[in-house]
């Protein structure tokens, strides 16, 4: 784990897309480790930047958003872990239970055994701000896990609001490999993004970061992250 500052580019990858999907292909197909332990050690790093945002508060409460890719199965094991340390998690999951497939599906079981509170949003603009307005009521810290490097296109308009009304509600974010929203290589929101406090990026930046200048605002504080191994 590490903190991006102008100083220590040279030491970072900063892969594209494709390469970020060429990366976990070699570390499953090559190097046989599967894509949960990789998601496993991904998800523990993330959680580390929430403790370490929470200043180690035992008493803090956090809500997970969760979308039906891997980014979401990252949030799902974040929330395991902030759980083993004490805090008090609310996942709230933003696709429907039959679209949560692979390793994130493994993640999404144990939460399910662990019995850790878990709601699924209608997939309604009219819903969005009543609904989350009830669960993030005096939360301390949200983590954004919706979407992750993959997302191309516009957003639909049920996640323009959800992400637009999560910013509203001015509680730090922690961006999970990237803010969602925002186009993983021209770093432009498609049309909006979140606003992060804080991104843990997995294994190298993500071109889109620089593309508007330095560090974009909607970054936060850039943590990279390693998924358990180092392609040389």
């Amino acid at each position: 784990m590490s903190f991006w500052q102008t100083y220590n580019t040279t030491k970072h990858l900063i892969l594209p897309r494709q390469q970020v999907r060429d990366y976990d292909a070699w570390a499953i197909q090559q190097m046989a480790i599967p894509g949960v332990v990789l998601m496993e050690n991904a998800g523990r790093s993330a959680a580390e930047i929430a403790l370490k945002m929470l200043c180690n508060h035992s008493q803090a409460r956090v809500c997970i958003f969760c979308g039906a890719g891997n980014n979401g199965g990252d949030g799902l094991t974040i929330a395991r872990h902030l759980a083993n340390h004490g805090l008090a998690v609310q996942i709230i999951c933003c696709a429907p239970r039959e679209k949560i497939t692979g390793e994130a599906l493994i993640n999404l079981t144990i939460c399910d055994k662990m019995k850790l509170p878990m709601v699924w949003l209608e997939p309604s603009e009219k819903t969005i701000c009543p609904e989350l307005h009830r669960l993030c009521d005096g939360c301390n810290l949200i983590v954004d896990a919706i979407f992750g490097t993959g997302l191309k296109g516009e957003l639909s308009s049920f996640y323009v609001a959800l992400i637009s009304y999560i910013n509203s509600l001015k509680i730090p974010i922690l961006a999970v490999d990237i803010p969602s929203g925002l186009d993983c290589d021209q770093g432009i929101p498609l049309p909006v993004c979140i606003e992060a406090a804080a991104t843990v990026s997995f294994a190298a930046a993500k071109p889109g970061f620089f593309e508007q200048g330095k560090t974009l605002p909607v970054l936060g504080e850039l943590y990279i992250a390693s998924i358990g191994i180092v392609k040389q």
